[in-house]
C-alpha cells in the first residue's frame, strides 16, 4: 500500500509539473511579482510553492520567455516578471496544443466512463 501510494505521489508529481509553465504564463501577461503570482495562482486552483516557482520564473527569463524588473520604490523591493512578445507568442501555441490535448484526454475519460 505504502508503495502504491508513493507511485501515485510521483506520477501526480509529474503530471502537475508539465501543466505549471502553461499556467505561469497564462497570468504574465501584466507585471507581478512572486508572491501576487503565488496568490494569483492559489485563487485559480493551481498551487504553487514558492521554492518550485522562483526557478521556474528564473528559467523561463532566461529561455526569453519572460522579462524582469526590480521595483524599488516601494517599501521593499520586488521584482516583478512579465512575459514577453516572444513568450506571448509561445504562449499562445502552447495554449492551442493544451486545448486539443485536455479535449482529448477528456473524450477518453468520457469513453472509459461510458
Amino acid at each position: 500500500m505504502g508503495e502504491e501510494k508513493d507511485l501515485l505521489s510521483t506520477l501526480l508529481l509529474e503530471l502537475r509539473r508539465g501543466t505549471l509553465t502553461i499556467s505561469v504564463l497564462s497570468q504574465m501577461n501584466k507585471p507581478k511579482y512572486g508572491y501576487a503570482l503565488v496568490q494569483s495562482l492559489e485563487e485559480k486552483g493551481v498551487a504553487i510553492d514558492p521554492n518550485t516557482l522562483y526557478p521556474l520564473l528564473r528559467r523561463l527569463e532566461s529561455q526569453q520567455l519572460l522579462e524582469s524588473k526590480w521595483e524599488t520604490s516601494g517599501t521593499k523591493p520586488r521584482k516583478y516578471y512579465q512575459r514577453t512578445e516572444y513568450g506571448t507568442q509561445v504562449y499562445e501555441k502552447m495554449k492551442i496544443y493544451w486545448k486539443n490535448l485536455s479535449a482529448g484526454i477528456e473524450r477518453l475519460l468520457e469513453e472509459e466512463e461510458a
